[in-house]
């Protein structure tokens, strides 16, 4: 794929930027009162907070890797 530089930097920070974010997100979602029962299993919050979570980041490593190939 032929990309000029400046979107193939783009798409790279924008992956790095989502890297870093999504992780913080999901320690303060984890520690939220929410996320577990009285008996500490997970609740509705904690699983869907957890998907939102992992589809981003998957989305956010594709988008870097996609970065890099294209920068090269």
């Amino acid at each position: 794929m032929d990309l000029p530089v400046a979107w193939s930097l783009l798409l790279l920070l924008a992956g790095l930027w989502n890297i870093l974010i999504w992780p913080q997100f999901w320690r303060r979602v984890a520690k939220d009162d929410r996320a577990r029962t009285p008996d500490g299993g997970t609740t509705t919050f904690f699983r869907v907070h957890a998907v939102i979570i992992g589809v981003s980041f998957a989305f956010a490593l594709a988008v870097t890797v996609l970065g890099i190939l294209t920068v090269a």
